[in-house]
């Protein structure tokens, strides 16, 4: 039985969401990235994944550390990632 959580990365313009049930953070990126493509690696909260970006059009790595982010916000890293397994890269 699969007990892991998936958490769902995306992004609108320059703000980027990262939900795991029904709680969602967001935080601010580049103005030129279009879109995050796929999650290539997922560590306790690092990600590394392919953005697309439009100034000039190019794919490249990106790397997310969510941990700091967390604890800007004032939330507990280690309670807010539990049990996340994997993440997504969806748009509606």
């Amino acid at each position: 039985m699969d007990t892991g959580k998936t958490a769902i990365l995306s992004s609108c313009g320059n703000m980027t969401s990262f939900t795991v049930d029904d709680r969602v953070i967001r935080f601010r990126t580049s103005d030129h990235l279009v879109r995050y493509e796929k999650v290539t690696k997922w560590e306790n909260g690092y990600i590394e994944c392919l953005a697309t970006y439009d100034n000039p059009p190019t794919t490249e790595e990106e790397y997310i550390d969510l941990v700091p982010i967390l604890e800007n916000l004032y939330f507990n890293p280690d309670d807010f990632l539990r049990g996340i397994e994997r993440v997504t890269v969806q748009y509606a």
